[in-house]
């Protein structure tokens, strides 16, 4: 259920205005979370809403036409995603392979999408110092997208951990018939 809620939250962050916080969103870690706690057969739904989401900002919020060939490469990397979390932390979760996930996925989408925007679009030269401005005018996205997700996956995978500990350390201290 926790997965479902944080999908919403991911959403949500999406659509409600946030100035200034350019790529501050619980989209990564909630990704992350859902695949690493949630079945292959589940896996529509985080994809099916984030997509929603991207057209409606797209027609609605920044009336735009759509064209779902820009999103491809999104789309792909939710997908990714939902796969590292499964693959990575669904059988073994540690702080470790936690922390390899909110470091993989939003580098990975830094990279590709950077990387699709420089090669698809007119915004920069094809060249190799218009694929390194390119890269340079998301570092402020990145870094956001970095503490978000890293924030996300925190709360998620580690409040859990913290609570179990608080409960054994206060079974131990609580005597019992007390």
């Amino acid at each position: 259920m926790f997965a479902y809620v944080l999908l919403l939250a991911a959403v949500l962050t999406r659509v409600l205005p946030h100035a200034g916080w350019f790529n501050f969103t619980a989209v990564g870690g909630a990704l992350l979370y859902f695949g690493a706690r949630r079945s292959w057969r589940e896996m529509l739904a985080p994809l099916a809403a984030l997509m929603a989401t991207d057209y409606y900002l797209t027609v609605y919020a920044y009336h735009y036409a759509f064209r779902w060939e820009g999103y491809v490469t999104t789309w792909a990397w939710y997908g990714a995603v939902l796969a590292l979390g499964y693959i990575l932390l669904h059988a073994r979760t540690n702080a470790t392979r936690v922390t390899a996930g909110a470091l993989l996925g939003p580098t990975s989408f830094f990279v590709v999408s950077n990387y699709a925007v420089w090669a698809g679009s007119g915004m920069y030269p094809h060249t190799t110092g218009g694929l390194l401005a390119c890269y340079a005018a998301a570092i402020p996205f990145y870094q956001n997208d970095l503490l978000s997700t890293g924030l996300v996956c925190a709360v998620a995978f580690g409040a859990p951990v913290l609570v179990r500990r608080m409960r054994m350390d206060g079974a131990v201290a609580v005597p019992a018939g007390k």
